[in-house]
């Protein structure tokens, strides 16, 4: 079974309406995507063939999210050669600062690709998955192209 290109990866439902914010870019640049959840300390065996079965049937790219002490991201880019990029969820107590620490403070030959806590994060989290596909997807990198002179293009010069 082929999968969609994008995998998105949460600890918890509720780390959902974060990570969410990351459907904006891939729906605007037509990037296929699936979310699921697969908890590092919940769920390990379910981590454990996700990032098997990953190898195998069409992901490119890892998005991954979670809160506390956060170790999806980590367990993932551990267990499979493809590109994780990590979220990390706010939290109730320290504000998502400790999900950071534990996606950012990775060991050496372990990468992440960690983004910023929250909403901004999960956006640029689509983001730039999107822009590892278009490496090798021409049409995506026209795509990309144009939306990126868009935004641009939606910025005014002058204040009034």
């Amino acid at each position: 079974m082929t999968k969609a290109p994008v995998q998105i990866i949460m600890g918890s439902r509720s780390d959902w309406p974060i990570l969410k914010m990351a459907l904006t870019p891939l729906d605007e640049l037509q990037v296929s995507y699936e979310a699921s959840v697969v908890s590092a300390h919940r769920t390990p065996d379910r981590l454990y063939k996700f990032c098997k079965d990953s190898e195998n049937n069409g992901t490119k790219v890892i998005i991954a999210g979670a809160g506390g002490a956060a170790h999806l991201a980590g367990m993932a880019a551990a267990m499979t050669w493809l590109p994780v990029i990590a979220v990390p969820i706010p939290s109730k107590y320290l504000k998502g600062v400790d999900s950071l620490l534990s996606m950012v403070q990775m060991p050496k030959g372990v990468a992440v690709a960690t983004q910023a806590i929250g909403e901004s994060g999960a956006y640029n989290a689509g983001l730039i998955a999107s822009q590892m596909l278009a490496l090798s997807d021409t049409d995506l990198r026209d795509r990309l192209i144009a939306w990126r002179k868009k935004q641009t293009d939606s910025v005014a010069e002058a204040v009034e």
